[in-house]
């Protein structure tokens, strides 16, 4: 390992795979392969869908390094587009033709220029004599009077705008032998001389790679990917017409160039799965979808802690000594890893910002549980902001949707949301008009749930979309805020049940200065026969919320937590003490049996589907606070009712 405390030298890495590649982590062991990179090295996949910080950048530098660091070893082409190279295709209109097939023309013309680039070079390091085959003498001369000669420096946009112009006008095709002017005189549209001329030149670019062999056997073929097109999209008719036009023009190039070209399509997947049109069935097949599991997170940190600190890093080591075991009585790791969307960069920016916690503010040489909590804090408000941003184009009033959850339970149903967006919508409409159709109770829900801030109660799990294809369903009506977001939003427990509020002294407790009853006295006063009643009643709410097995284990938790707030109070006072805490116990069971009676009523209300047994429970509070009355009421074993509060 490094020189220096260890902590110092942890990290986990950039949240881009760029500046990665750049510092060499990523290279030196950081990155871990997966089974979206295996589909996509093995060339079995063509489409690599994730959320933004999933890891598809990742993939893609890889696959961009050489091949013996693991990467694809044949020739790589990564087409990322720019906002003005993004405009060009945008724009781009061919009459007799409806935008997703012109614009998949101008991406059939820049995936074969890329093609005929990489031949016109790879024919002279690779094949002896391949330069001089007229078919790559053709592809050289095209390159050429059109402007793209290989080696040229021209920007995409600039290289897009005159391929457009040469779509929309005429190609320079005499290198093949046409004269676009008079063969192509009679195409009856600007459409269709368009497709006849980029026909022209990728039959050239298909006769070259015969010409040369390049058939995927005798060497890797060359490998075309575009990545970051979420930088260019912008949830309009255009820029969806822009995407579809790539998936059409990358399926007919892998078509036509066979083994001698892999494409690979790096898509967020809320761009690829908001597209709409007539062949989208006919890509599930090249479909990969990139998912994390807790365990994939774990190798994940552990394989970039080693790349940075060294590899004799072990797993114990780093989770048990770097970090602290446990906080708040879970096992560290699943802490951290429950709380982060299930993809890298929320890992990376979690782990960096415990450790610097703790050795840039606090230079300690371990990290504590205190820096745990404290990093949570301010990573659960980084993401709460990340996520409005990250669907602003798509979803622009999520941000406004946020303040229906804050300082309440992470336990919300249906019903309890549908009283919030009542009082909420006239104001989304107002603000939002143009979304009004989707600003409806099921749509906020649908929303929510997609994007990971909303999991959904199936039986005894909450599932989060990317857990489950499934959506959600019009029956279903428990649901659950991530853990991600509960911190920055205050809601930290499951349900926002009244607290109990402790009435006993506990500092005249804590001294012993209490006068218990006579030593050897076997006899039980009133207080005594009271406080015992209250902690049986106690125990059979508690048992009540125990045989309530379909409730979520949370609600269970959070009502045995108030529960036992009671009873511990109760089991700290010895016998006959009671007068020396200072505490009139007729008062005390009175105040109690309204605070069941007050919680009975909130589940009550709360929206839960009697099937999980919250009826159950709550009738059980009710019954056991009408009990209590009656004791505190003189009436101890009779059935008389008291007037207590």
């Amino acid at each position: 390992m490094a020189d220096g405390p260890v902590l110092a030298q942890l990290h986990f890495g950039r949240e881009d795979a760029e500046r990665d590649v750049t510092e060499g982590l990523l290279l030196r062991g950081g990155f871990l392969p997966n089974a979206a990179y295996r589909g996509a090295l093995s060339g079995r996949k063509m489409l690599i869908i994730g959320r933004k910080g999933s890891g598809k950048s990742a993939i893609c530098m890889q696959l961009m390094a050489a091949g013996d660091s693991g990467g694809h070893g044949g020739g790589k082409v990564l087409v990322t587009p720019d906002e003005a190279a993004g405009e060009e295709i945008r724009r781009f209109e061919l009459q007799g033709l409806p935008g997703d097939s012109a614009k998949a023309l101008i991406w059939r013309y820049v995936f074969a220029v890329h093609a005929a680039r990489y031949l016109v070079d790879h024919a002279k390091g690779a094949h002896d004599g391949g330069h001089k085959a007229d078919s790559v003498k053709a592809l050289g001369r095209f390159l050429k009077q059109n402007g793209e000669a290989a080696g040229g420096n021209g920007r995409l946009v600039e290289r897009l705008a005159q391929g457009a112009r040469g779509l929309q006008t005429s190609l320079s095709l005499e290198a093949f032998g046409v004269k676009a002017a008079v063969d192509l005189a009679q195409s009856p549209s600007e459409g269709a001389r368009a497709a006849r001329q980029l026909e022209v030149v990728e039959r050239g670019v298909v006769r070259a790679f015969a010409d040369l062999g390049c058939d995927g056997v005798v060497h890797a073929p060359l490998l075309l990917m575009v990545d970051q097109l979420e930088q260019v999209w912008s949830a309009e008719p255009d820029s969806n017409a822009m995407v579809i036009g790539m998936l059409l023009a990358a399926m007919h190039a892998a078509s036509l160039y066979g083994r001698s070209v892999r494409f690979l399509l790096f898509l967020r997947a809320d761009i690829y799965d908001s597209l709409s049109f007539g062949e989208g069935d006919k890509f599930h097949g090249d479909e990969l979808r990139i998912s994390w599991t807790e365990q994939a997170l774990r190798d994940l940190a552990l394989a970039r802690a080693r790349a940075s600190v060294g590899a004799e890093l072990s797993e114990e080591l780093l989770w048990k000594e770097l970090f602290p075991e446990t906080v708040g009585g879970e096992e560290t790791a699943s802490h951290l890893f429950r709380r982060c969307l299930p993809r890298p960069r929320d890992a990376i920016q979690f782990l960096n910002l415990c450790q610097e916690k703790a050795w840039l503010d606090h230079q300690r040489e371990r990290i504590t549980e205190a820096d745990v909590e404290q990093a949570g804090r301010q990573f659960s408000e980084w993401k709460l902001k990340d996520l409005a941003s990250e669907y602003l184009v798509a979803h622009p009033f999520l941000r406004n949707l946020f303040p229906l959850f804050q300082n309440s339970g992470y336990v919300v149903t249906r019903a309890a949301l549908s009283r919030r967006f009542e009082a909420a919508v006239e104001t989304l409409h107002h603000d939002f008009p143009a979304y009004a159709h989707a600003l409806t109770l099921s749509g906020v829900i649908d929303v929510l749930y997609g994007v990971g801030f909303l999991g959904v109660r199936r039986g005894n799990d909450v599932v989060f979309a990317g857990d489950h294809g499934l959506p959600v369903q019009p029956y279903e009506a428990e649901f659950q805020v991530h853990p991600c977001f509960r911190a920055a939003l205050g809601a930290t427990t499951a349900f926002d049940l009244r607290r109990y509020e402790p009435r006993l002294a506990d500092a005249r407790i804590a001294s012993g200065s209490l006068r218990p009853g006579a030593p050897g006295s076997s006899s039980l006063n009133r207080d005594d026969r009271l406080l015992m009643q209250l902690a049986r009643s106690c125990h059979s709410i508690l048992a009540q919320v125990g045989r309530a097995v379909a409730l979520t284990r949370d609600i269970r938790d959070e009502i045995t937590f108030q529960v036992d707030r009671v009873l511990d109070e109760v089991n700290r006072v010895p016998p006959g003490a009671a007068t020396s805490v200072g505490v009139d116990v007729d008062d005390y069971l009175l105040t109690t049996a309204h605070y069941f009676t007050g919680l009975a009523a909130e589940l009550r209300h709360c929206g839960l589907d009697e099937a999980t047994g919250i009826g159950e429970v709550a009738g059980r509070m009710e019954e056991e606070a009408r009990r209590l009355r009656r004791t505190a009421g003189g009436s101890y074993g009779s059935s008389g009712e008291s007037g207590g509060p």
